[in-house]
Parts: structure tokens; C-alpha cells; sequence
């Protein structure tokens, strides 16, 4: 039997396409396999190279396969789409994956573990929740407003919102009933998201790193514990391959030997880009000679660029930071602050 020297998998729907190739990268394989068959069929053959595109579930099945004694890589999909080529199909991706994983830079994702991924899994549901409270919460202003019982901004004053609700007896039972069924949802997700943050805040003290980034200006609990859930430092060369990674330095398209830098690339991890953005905006907000946040760089940065591209340069600031104390297990020592 010819052996394999990397398959790859196109993880689609319930049938999973298969491409081999052998020493001479040569194709020796090309099929399908139900997802129901896939580790059996792995099973039967000796241990080898398997690649997948990265996601949630390729995760799963890379830890199946690992344990059955394969080598398994996993791609970001974004560097497997120049080898795809024309005519979209399973098996013409399944060959794109397969080349991919056999230039000599391509770079890899980490296999999550199975408690890794619980613990995204909890901070992605909040973050799933967070967003169902806030609909929730425009859509009864929206609605408050047609009947001309106006509210300010911010989760804090639903409950007076409501209070006039139902004092206004102008407004509909039909609309009062269904503003009032709006306010038992927001109040039910307001109870979740107070059960899972009270765990979360557990799970942050329990953990040393996670209190050593929380004194970082602009980082709290969930953001600290996001972090280190998310980031293996050892992925990166250094601090600025992790700003890059979570999307916070320039999109660059130079050419002709002339440097033409743009703004922020986005491509990366959303979710940390949002927060540690977030964070920098709070920290700015309080910006100002004397603060025990405001660095003598960061006020300067103020006085000639605006808050919210200050805000960004603080962020990929802070995310250089995180992985210098995270490689190096440093405390944060604090920066120099104006006076």
C-alpha cells in the first residue's frame, strides 16, 4: 500500500471529502467519507500528516484523530483560499488545503483542548447573551417611543422605562402587555448574565495570570480572562505578530518599494480587537496630567491625533504588553505618567 504523506479534509456537512497525496505529492487518494465513518476509516491507516481548515468543530476531530496516533495541523482558512481553484467544489477544496499545508511558511493553529474550548464557549455565550439584552432593550425604547414614553441610554434605566409604562394608562393594554413581556425577558437575561459573570469573576481570581493582566490600565476581568484563553504566546514572534493576530496594525499595500500603510487590518480575533478597543476608549476618557492611567506618551498622542485613533494605537499597545507578560511571566511594572 502506497504511503501517505498528508491528508487533507474538507470538513463540509455530514460527508467529509478526502485528499491524499503520496511522498512525491502525487494524488493517491480522493474520496468521500461519511462523518459517521471518518474515524474508522482513520483507524485503519498507519499514523500520518492530516490537515483541516481551522473552526470549532475541526477542533474535535483533531483530537479524535491525535488520538488514534496522526499528526494533525490545522490552516486558517484565509491562507488556504489562494490554492483554491476555479469551480467551487468539495474535492477542489479538499486539493487546496492539501497544498496549503505543504509550503515550507505556512503557519498553523494550535489544537484547542476540549476544556479550552468550554471555556470560550462560556465566554462566547455571554457575549451571545450581552447582545440579545441589548436588542431587547432598543426594541423597547423603539417601542416606548411610538407611544411618546421617551428614556435615556443604558441598561440602568429600563426599570424606570418600564415604571412609565405602565403608569401611562394612554397606551394600549395590547402594547402595555407586550412592553411588559420585553421587560421580563431583558429582566431574565439580566439574571444569566449575572450567574455567568459571578462564575467567570471566579474563574479570573482562581487564576494568576488572568489577576496579573487585570492591572494592565484598561483591562478588566473579562477582558483578562478572555486573554488568556484565547492566546498561546508561543504562536508569536513577538508582541506585534500578536497585535497583527488580533487585527490592530495597518492593512499595508506598498508597492514599487514605496511603504503605503492604511488603517487597521480587522483580520483576526474580533472579539479581543473589540475589547481591548474598548478598554483603551475608557482609559482615554480619563485621560489627563496626573491620572494614575494617563502615560506622558499617551497624552501627547491626544494632543495631535484623535481619541479614537489614539484609542487604537493604546490597544495594540496594551496587546504588545499582554504578550510581553504573558512570554516572559513579568508583572506589569506601569509606564512613566505625566505631571
Amino acid at each position: 500500500m502506497t504511503e501517505n504523506k498528508r491528508i487533507a479534509i474538507d470538513t463540509s456537512k455530514a460527508v467529509f471529502t478526502l485528499n491524499a497525496v503520496d511522498q512525491h505529492d502525487r494524488p493517491v487518494i480522493r474520496r468521500d467519507v461519511r462523518r459517521a465513518g471518518l474515524a474508522d476509516f482513520f483507524a485503519k491507516l498507519a499514523p500520518t500528516e492530516v490537515v483541516m481548515e481551522a473552526c470549532g468543530g475541526s477542533h474535535h476531530w483533531a483530537r479524535v484523530l491525535s488520538a488514534q496516533g496522526h499528526t494533525v495541523k490545522l490552516i486558517p482558512p484565509q491562507y488556504v483560499k489562494p490554492f483554491v481553484k476555479p469551480g467551487k467544489n468539495d474535492r477542489n477544496d479538499a486539493e487546496a488545503i492539501c497544498e496549503a499545508a505543504g509550503r515550507p511558511n505556512m503557519s498553523f493553529v494550535p489544537v484547542k483542548s476540549a476544556q479550552r474550548q468550554a471555556e470560550l464557549m462560556v465566554l462566547r455565550t455571554r457575549e451571545l447573551l450581552v447582545s440579545q439584552r441589548t436588542q431587547l432593550v432598543n426594541a423597547l425604547r423603539g417601542h416606548a417611543t411610538e407611544f411618546g414614553v421617551i428614556a435615556g441610554k443604558g441598561i440602568e434605566r429600563v426599570g424606570k422605562l418600564l415604571e412609565a409604562i405602565a403608569a401611562d394608562h394612554s397606551i394600549p393594554p395590547v402594547a402595555r402587555d407586550v412592553l411588559a413581556m420585553l421587560g421580563a425577558e431583558i429582566a431574565r437575561l439580566d439574571t444569566r448574565l449575572n450567574e455567568i459573570d459571578a462564575d467567570l469573576l471566579a474563574q479570573h481570581k482562581a487564576n494568576p495570570l488572568s489577576v496579573a493582566l487585570a492591572k494592565i490600565p484598561g483591562v478588566g476581568p473579562i477582558t483578562a480572562l478572555t486573554l488568556v484563553t484565547e492566546i498561546e504566546p508561543g504562536r508569536f514572534q513577538s508582541g506585534r505578530h500578536l497585535a497583527a493576530w488580533i487585527g490592530l496594525t495597518p492593512k499595508e499595500r506598498s508597492t514599487g518599494g514605496r511603504q503605503i500603510l492604511g488603517g487597521i487590518s480587522r483580520a483576526g480575533n474580533e472579539r479581543l480587537r473589540s475589547l481591548l478597543v474598548v478598554g483603551a476608549t475608557a482609559v482615554i476618557q480619563h485621560a489627563k496630567p496626573g491620572s494614575k492611567t494617563a502615560s506622558a506618551w499617551l497624552l501627547k498622542l491626544l494632543e495631535r491625533r484623535p481619541r479614537k485613533v489614539a484609542a487604537v494605537a493604546l490597544a495594540n499597545k496594551v496587546a504588545r504588553i499582554v504578550w510581553a507578560m504573558m512570554s516572559t511571566g513579568e508583572a506589569y511594572r506601569g509606564v512613566p505618567r505625566a505631571v
